[in-house]
């Protein structure tokens, strides 16, 4: 059978947090047609700071959103570990934990859906439930809308993506917990910090509160050790009840940062966890991000890795004029080394996550370790618009975007 490969121009996107918005504003520019399906009922909000090193930031800066993201930047400086009773006996150094940019996901979220809003469809309120492919395309059945009929599919819906499961298998086959669960939401930044956090950790758990949004506000987040829970992820209450249990005995500001996560709107809790997978694709369906190769939280790595796939799946798809073999197999050539170091980063990182109290000199010596630590091998950015097949140069110059 002879591949069409002029004629690939749908696709649709499962995901609209990074990832997602992320690659539609690529395909868009190529000349495809993306439409972003999305469970929630709009974007959403909250979630911890994120970290830009690297290529991430080459990404923004070709998409024309750096200069705005910088302006989102937390500025966080260095913060306070503190005992049980809210003394301070060390400073963490801001280079141990944050990258070369930092912003709120949910910020960054934000930003990427308005900056592809106007030329790309998005369906909120939605989700995948059935996929059927065939020679010619993918036929998807959602969870309310009417069924429709895409030339791709996109799983980049994150760490539990249905998209994985439903192509590649149950999450159980793929899914490797690092013994840590965490919980994340927002909160007034009732103890008056100014671009700075505190600290305080007990064996197997800790907890933190860090400013945001020009220091108006802040986010706390719980970090405890486990094996692996049972629990249901759509249930907050019985989450709520989890924690509490862990941290219940607990000095500090942990009574009030639980009474305040009972009420927070933006509460998040999951377990860190990598993906790993032998390919990321299957036939018309490949998995971008962390649906198809989280790193972890502990890696630092995830929105990076997010924005570089985003950028590469998009390019190969139209270097290939759209022959989606072709290009799913160079997208992972180019990214399976970058993810692989990256998720050595994040065992790594879960291994030493809950390290006994350290002292000033060990957190120094951290600090002076962090470049080299952090440092992974470049991955290589192509100039894919100097690359685009023939076909490839028509779909976008009938768009706009050459």
């Amino acid at each position: 059978m002879t591949k069409n490969t002029t004629t690939t121009r749908t696709v649709l996107i499962s995901g609209a947090s990074v990832a997602g918005p992320a690659l539609a504003h690529w395909l868009r520019r190529h000349g495809f047609v993306p439409t972003v399906v999305e469970r929630a009922e709009a974007v959403r909000e909250g979630g911890y700071a994120v970290d830009f090193r690297g290529e991430a930031l080459d990404v923004l800066d070709r998409m024309g959103l750096l200069e705005r993201i910088r302006e989102l930047d937390t500025e966080m400086g260095d913060a306070a570990m503190v005992d049980a009773e809210g003394r301070q006996y060390a400073t963490l150094p801001a280079v141990i934990f944050a990258g070369d940019l930092e912003v709120l996901k949910g910020d960054l979220t934000r930003m990427l859906y308005e900056a592809t809003r106007d030329d790309v469809e998005y369906v909120f309120g939605d989700s995948i439930a059935s996929l059927t492919e065939d020679e010619h395309g993918v036929e998807v059945t959602f969870e309310r809308g009417a069924p429709r009929r895409f030339d791709l599919v996109v799983g980049a819906d994150g760490l539990h993506s249905r998209t994985r499961a439903l192509t590649f298998g149950p999450e159980e086959q793929f899914v490797r917990h690092l013994g840590i669960y965490t919980a994340i939401f927002g909160l007034d930044n009732y103890l008056g910090l100014q671009n700075t956090g505190r600290l305080h950790a007990a064996p197997g758990r800790a907890a933190n509160i860090f400013t945001a949004r020009a220091n108006s506000e802040a986010r706390a987040a719980f970090h405890f050790a486990a094996g692996h829970l049972e629990y249901d992820r759509h249930d907050r209450a019985g989450q709520h009840c989890i924690i509490a249990e862990r941290f219940a005995d607990d000095g500090w500001e942990i009574p009030r940062l639980l009474q305040e996560m009972a009420q927070a709107s933006d509460f998040f809790f999951d377990a860190n966890a990598q993906v790993e997978m032998d390919t990321w694709s299957k036939g018309r369906v490949v998995l971008l991000g962390d649906a198809g190769y989280c790193a972890g939280p502990t890696s630092g790595r995830g929105t990076s890795q997010a924005l570089i796939g985003a950028y590469i799946l998009a390019g190969e798809l139209a270097a290939s004029g759209g022959d989606h073999t072709r290009a799913f197999a160079a997208y992972e050539r180019e990214m399976r080394g970058y993810v692989t170091e990256h998720q050595a980063l994040g065992r790594e990182g879960a291994e030493r996550f809950f390290m006994p109290a350290p002292t000033q000199e060990i957190l120094d010596m951290l600090a002076a370790q962090a470049p080299e630590c952090t440092r992974t091998t470049p991955i290589r950015l192509r100039d894919y618009g100097a690359s685009l097949s023939p076909e490839s140069a028509a779909a976008a110059a009938a768009v706009g975007t050459v």
